[in-house]
């Protein structure tokens, strides 16, 4: 547990280093923890993989849901089951048959135990390092969808593979169902979660409660889907997108507090992810050292497998770009040349990660005559390797393969921020149309003193509304030069006046530490409106 805690710190650590210099976090964890294990005497991180499967991966998986977009998965939703059903299915037969050539002490089975392994891009790496390079928000559509709903494929070809190693005999009928009845279940209970959560979220009246519950919500599904034989993936993944899908229809409190929770546990459990990364290569290669392999053979295998699989991606990618009947499959860039150098982008971030590795160490030890699982730690070596070669080379690689194809569209942000000011007046206007309407009668008070309450309400409207206004067609630095900003800031010079008169009264022994949080608390709030995204670009 101390040592749990220690990799922890060290993790968050390194990753504020990482965010204060723009290097991807990922990157740099994974790269960090792969020459910590090599100091001597550096223990072993031990973490059970069913673990990771049933407490790490449901909570990444259901934050990367909430803030997908259910409107643009649905709108590349052919895409997405191409890519993150079909393409997975594919590769898992294809990197297996390979890793069974080339490594000959690995069995068939075993092969097409690894290539399932491997075969599902990570969706907690894709979201981790598109965020920081800021990829166009139709690319991380693609890959963001398919790395979310590509291990039901993965795990089931896993599942019926280690079957027929332990001894079961599954046939093609028996697969396809498997894999129809993990769909069905994981996306209906999905639902039935998702309808749940939203249900706590509007209707528990403690904010606090209806949070709680809320993180618990993507343990449950999982865990529930996988018992009743459907896909825990597919359920917390639908169970993401129906509650991020109704975010507009939760209290303003629930998803303030949400919001923090859910980037806070995103974060430490990332950290820890890629940490782990890392650290547990050199395990693995202690393993196979004492077990008396040939490291540099099975290597140079190894890395052949990791090309392979990069290049057969590209191939898959292009090839349903470009062949007649799959062009409908990648849409086209707005600018000439634009679909193959998307194309390109999304070929090569197919970053392997935690599901591989959980994967890995999840195969049983023994077969069911008692047996030991066939090529159990050379499967865990090739995928050891090959997620972490992923993130090292196609992760670091990534960013210059952006800027070289110029694939970000200058004008995306220009538009969201146009769109996002146009949105803001058009609720100004239709709040001030409602305060119109109201009479005396309505706010239960005299004409009087409801003229001044409707002439203070207005005129704070209006000023929401003045400083979305500003706001459009103007560049940043015109922005920084408006009214509203000056006002802003004069707002944040008085907030601080106040939280330091207040500290100083309680110093001073005539204030309660209970109310001064209370008064603190009202006053973070009214700064945290003034320092939304929105007034600081």
């Amino acid at each position: 547990m101390v040592q749990l805690l220690l990799v922890l710190i060290g993790a968050l650590l390194v990753t504020a280093l990482a965010r204060s210099r723009e290097i991807a976090a990922p990157l740099l964890l994974v790269l960090v923890g792969l020459l910590v294990s090599l100091i001597p005497g550096t223990g072993e991180l031990n973490i059970n993989p069913e673990l990771l499967l049933t407490v790490v991966l449901p909570p990444l998986l259901y934050a990367a849901a909430l803030e997908s977009s259910y409107t643009n998965f649905r709108a590349q939703i052919r895409k997405i089951t191409h890519h993150g059903v079909l393409q997975v299915i594919v590769t898992s037969f294809v990197i297996g048959w390979l890793a069974f050539v080339l490594i000959p002490e690995l069995p068939l089975a075993s092969a097409i135990v690894l290539g399932a392994v491997i075969a599902p891009p990570d969706a907690v790496t894709a979201a981790a390092i598109g965020r920081q390079l800021n990829l166009p928000r139709g690319v991380m559509t693609i890959l963001g969808g398919e790395s979310l709903i590509n291990d039901a494929a993965a795990l089931t070809i896993y599942r019926m593979a280690i079957a027929a190693v332990v001894g079961a005999t599954p046939t093609l009928s028996h697969g396809a169902l498997v894999f129809v009845l993990a769909v069905v279940v994981g996306v209906a209970l999905g639902l039935v979660f998702g309808v749940l959560a939203q249900a706590a979220r509007t209707r528990v009246p403690d904010v606090q409660v209806a949070t709680v519950l809320g993180v618990l919500v993507p343990f449950l599904a999982y865990l529930t889907a996988e018992e009743l034989y459907g896909s825990g993936v597919l359920a917390v993944v639908t169970a993401g997108l129906y509650v991020g899908h109704n975010q507009p229809r939760a209290r303003a409190a629930g998803r303030l507090q949400e919001h923090t929770i859910w980037a806070s546990i995103n974060l430490l459990l990332e950290s820890l992810v890629f940490a782990y990364i890392g650290l547990q290569l050199k395990a693995v290669v202690d393993g196979l050292i004492a077990s008396g392999r040939d490291i540099s053979s099975l290597l140079l295998a190894t890395l052949a497998i990791f090309a392979a699989t990069a290049a057969f991606r590209v191939l898959w990618m292009f090839s349903s770009n470009y062949l007649p009947g799959l062009s409908h499959l990648l849409s086209p860039g707005k600018r000439p040349g634009g679909r193959w150098r998307r194309t390109a982008v999304i070929s090569w971030a197919g970053m392997r990660g935690v599901v591989t590795l959980a994967a890995a160490g999840a195969i049983p030890f023994t077969t069911s005559s008692g047996d030991p699982f066939p090529a159990r730690d050379l499967i865990q070596f090739v995928a050891s390797v090959i997620t972490v070669a992923t993130i090292l080379v196609q992760g670091t690689t990534l960013p210059w393969l952006i800027r070289k194809l110029d694939v970000i569209d200058p004008d995306e942000a220009a538009r969201d921020d146009h769109a996002e000011a146009e949105a803001r007046v058009t609720a100004t206007n239709a709040a001030l149309r409602h305060l119109d309407k109201l009479t005396p009668e309505d706010l239960g008070t005299d004409p009087e003193r409801f003229e001044r309450i409707i002439s203070r309400m207005k005129a704070m409207v209006e000023h929401q509304g003045m400083v979305a206004s500003e706001r459009i067609g103007r560049t940043p630095a015109e922005r920084a030069d408006t009214a509203s900003r000056s006002f802003s800031d004069l707002r944040r010079d008085l907030l601080e006046v106040q939280r330091s008169v207040v500290a100083d009264e309680r110093d001073a022994g005539h204030l309660d530490d209970e109310i001064l949080r209370r008064v603190l608390r009202e006053l973070d709030l009214q700064e945290a409106a003034l320092d939304s995204s929105w007034l600081n670009r």
